[in-house]
């Protein structure tokens, strides 16, 4: 047992150790600080290239993995190569599969310029082509040819029909071979009036004569298929010619691109292919436009060039951070727009995704948000598993949609994705999910706090610095960032450790910036650090005054003065979230004859969580190893948190409770000055417990409004010393000597000050001395032994009778 000393009681940070007087006479933090666990295992998960080797970063909200993860990735993807542009451009053979072609960086910008400039050179060109004289001259020909060849056969055919007396006459339905009467054209009438045999001999030789028009038609008809077929080649030559130049610049450009050279070929074949567009001329506009686009709109859309990753601005790899990971934000949709009525989507309306963005460095994603998001997790699972983006339909994903829709060309994927999360739900992914343990192999871990060193404290300055360098906030003495660093020590309640959650400090800083403006100071200095903590605590602690005052008026009885048997103050921490405080409360023991052996209220009527029963159970077995060797431990005791309405649930008032049923069964009044927690073993021994600093300073609290009497104090665990980061009234309460605390290790240290008697220690016999508390506890339990048997004796005698 010892008497915990000022200086025990809270770490402190020497101003003048730290070497300055301003944070501005030192260099701002470019590191990451306290977490070189984590950045080991974001820089080895940033470099090994092997698949699966994502990284999951796990870690307390407040600890800045979000902040480190991205300035570490900036910093890292600067020295990685520039990932290369994608476009989508038609596909010619299959419009509903868009093909995906890839760039060098910069390249599908001027890759999609230049295709706009190619179809207004096009259609320049083939338009001054088609109207040069010398296209006309050369059509000319062929159709006069044409023309002459068909009137030679026609003629030839017309003399064979006058030779053989008929005449070969044009018709609205064609031609038409008539006999001829005395030079003139032969009428009904005048055929009527011939012979039979005559009519025969005419009718005979119309048929000769007009299979012979039949094969000259044939030819005739052939002829304009070779002349048409002719034209035809001729406006393919004139469009070649036309594109040629056009064509050998942009093919010269993007000659290493075996995919745009393709691609090239594809765009010459069908612009030759539909050589009328070209050639036509646009059409005036009337009237304002309907709604959506027009047929000779969409079509002229099939030669522009999609470009849906652009890293001409970029320097090194990509990182993106995707603040909603929906599935269509992630992966790409494919966007609709009216026309006519309908809805209309082609390869120009895909819009990429963050993967698309991300893809050849980095993509970093909050996981709560992820798993939140439908088919978001699953669909990144896929497209690190198969290394490639594919971009599709939710309602295909559901089923839902039966029209035949874009199916866009996969896109390779090359990337790390760093997941940022809670612990516990990497855990849970862990052992839940198969694919996850393949696909994020790396877990950089960042801790909640790291050692209390001077190194340390050094880049908590440097912190500070780069904050008021970044936001503008006044300079901090030496002395407001020793307070500060002594803060980072009470958040993680170790003096040996700081706070790693820099959120926590950056807001204090932040606060204390404003109550120095607030003072006109042109610095801050300790006292606005104070000062925002207190109105800190002050914005919160509403309740925490409410249990005061009604413990002050004696609503909830807790007395800081006196003795009491079977009575102690135990310690409890109210947790609200955003704020814990210690509360006193009083733990009383009953006792009587019986085998019911020690009975917690709370567990009986449900207010007790199964650590708090445990600790009770334990009590008990420290009862049966210390008293109950040499006879049966038969007593009938109940423990009770007096007005305690809610669950109870912890064993740090494992201690206290039992001194509350050491003191009634010794009969030694405990004192009611002195406050206790710390939970116990079944040999007896004080084990450390959580929130010490609170439950001390709520303690302390009540005794200093009602008055410090220079005898009150608290125990405590030894175990928990080092835990001490008591507030400054506190400690000046120790050196003053107006309050105590004492550290224990063993039950027997903390019955010894809470009654003022020795516990006594066995003799060889394993008997205490009589006068002690343990030889008195002992001879009561004996005594209950004794009583217990003797009315079992009387019982068996009333039966008998």
């Amino acid at each position: 047992m010892m008497e915990v000393s000022p200086e025990q009681a809270r770490r402190r940070c020497n101003p003048e150790a730290l070497g300055f007087e301003l944070t501005s006479e030192i260099p701002p933090a470019d590191v990451i600080i306290g977490q070189e666990r984590a950045i080991n295992a974001l820089k080895f998960g940033l470099e090994i290239q092997k698949a699966g080797f994502n990284i999951y970063a796990a870690g307390s909200p407040g600890t800045g993995k979000t902040t480190a993860v991205n300035n570490f990735l900036q910093k890292v993807a600067k020295e990685k190569p520039t990932p290369p542009d994608w476009c989508y451009v038609y596909n010619f053979q299959d419009p509903y599969q868009p093909r995906a072609i890839d760039l060098r960086p910069g390249q599908g910008r001027e890759f999609r310029n230049d295709m706009q400039d190619l179809v207004r050179e096009a259609r320049r060109s083939i338009q001054q082509a088609f109207e040069s004289e010398e296209y006309r001259k050369k059509k000319e020909s062929i159709i006069d040819g044409l023309k002459r060849k068909q009137e030679e056969i026609l003629s030839n055919v017309a003399k064979v029909a006058q030779q053989n007396q008929f005449l070969l006459q044009t018709t609205p339905v064609g031609f038409a071979l008539v006999p001829l009467f005395s030079g003139k054209p032969m009428t009904d009438q005048q055929f009527m009036t011939l012979s039979p045999k005559t009519r025969e001999e005419i009718q005979k030789k119309r048929e000769e004569l007009g299979e012979l028009l039949e094969n000259a038609l044939r030819e005739i008809h052939q002829m304009e298929k070779d002349a048409m077929q002719e034209l035809k080649d001729l406006d393919d030559r004139i469009t070649l010619h036309a594109l040629r130049h056009p064509m050998e610049d942009i093919r010269e450009k993007y000659k290493s691109n075996e995919k745009i050279l393709a691609y090239l070929k594809e765009v010459e074949d069908d612009m030759v292919k539909n050589l009328d567009r070209f050639r036509a001329q646009p059409a005036p506009q009337q009237q304002p436009p309907a709604p959506g686009l027009t047929p000779e709109q969409t079509f002229w859309r099939r030669y522009e060039v999609n470009l849906i990753v652009d890293n001409s601005e970029l320097k090194g790899a990509p990182v993106v951070m995707e603040l909603n990971p929906t599935y269509n934000n992630l992966f790409g949709r494919l966007e609709k727009e009216a026309s006519l009525g309908t809805l209309h989507t082609d390869f120009t309306l895909i819009k990429p995704g963050a993967m698309h963005k991300a893809n050849g460095g980095y993509l970093v994603l909050e996981v709560p948000e992820v798993l939140s998001n439908l088919f978001s997790w699953d669909g990144l699972k896929r497209a690190l598993r198969n290394r490639q983006i594919i971009i599709e339909e939710m309602g295909e994903r559901l089923g839902f949609v039966a029209t035949k829709g874009l199916r866009p060309a996969p896109i390779p994927l090359d990337i790390k994705v760093i997941l940022i999360g809670d612990p516990r739900i990497y855990y849970l992914l862990y052992n839940f999910d198969d694919d996850f343990n393949e696909l994020f192999k790396v877990k950089a871990d960042f801790s909640e706090e790291m050692p209390f060193s001077k190194e340390h404290v050094q880049e908590y300055a440097a912190f500070i610095s780069s904050m008021v360098e970044k936001e503008g906030l006044l300079p901090f003495t030496a002395e407001a960032v020793a307070k500060i660093v002594e803060q980072g020590g009470r958040a993680v309640q170790d003096q040996k450790k700081l706070s790693a959650k820099f959120s926590l400090i950056a807001d204090l800083v932040r606060e204390a910036t404003f109550w120095a403006q607030s003072d006109n100071s042109k610095v801050v200095d300790g006292r606005h650090v104070e000062k925002a903590v207190k109105e800190k605590i002050y914005r919160s602690n509403l309740i925490e005054e409410r249990l005061r005052e009604m413990t002050l008026r004696g609503f909830i009885k807790i007395d800081t003065e006196g003795k009491a048997v079977g009575q102690v103050n135990g310690l409890s921490v109210i947790d609200l979230g955003d704020y814990s405080f210690g509360k006193p409360t009083r733990i009383t023991a009953s006792l009587g004859v019986g085998r019911a052996g020690v009975v917690d209220i709370e567990r009986e009527v449900e207010l007790a969580g199964p650590i708090y029963s445990k600790g009770v159970m334990i009590l008990e077995g420290f009862l049966h190893q210390r008293y109950a060797q040499d006879k049966p431990l038969t007593l009938s005791s109940r423990l009770v948190f007096e007005q305690s309405y809610s669950e109870v649930e912890g064993d740090s008032a494992s201690s206290a409770e039992l001194y509350a049923l050491l003191s009634r069964l010794s009969g030694l009044p405990i004192r009611q000055d002195m406050a206790v927690t710390g939970s116990i073993n079944q040999r007896g021994e004080i084990q450390a417990i959580g929130g010490v600093n609170e439950k001390v300073e709520g303690f302390f609290d009540i005794c200093k409004i009602r008055g410090l009497t220079g005898s009150q104090g608290v125990i405590i665990p030894s175990s928990n010393v080092e835990n001490l980061m008591l507030r400054e009234d506190v400690v000046e309460a120790l050196e003053e000597g107006k309050f105590h605390i004492y550290a224990v290790d063993t039950v027997d240290e903390g019955i010894e000050i809470l009654t003022g008697v020795p516990a006594g220690e066995p003799d060889e016999s394993g008997n205490y001395p009589p006068d002690t508390v343990n030889g008195r506890v002992n001879a009561k339990l004996a005594e209950l032994a004794e009583r217990l048997q003797e009315f079992g004796k009387e019982k068996e005698e009333e039966k008998e009778e």
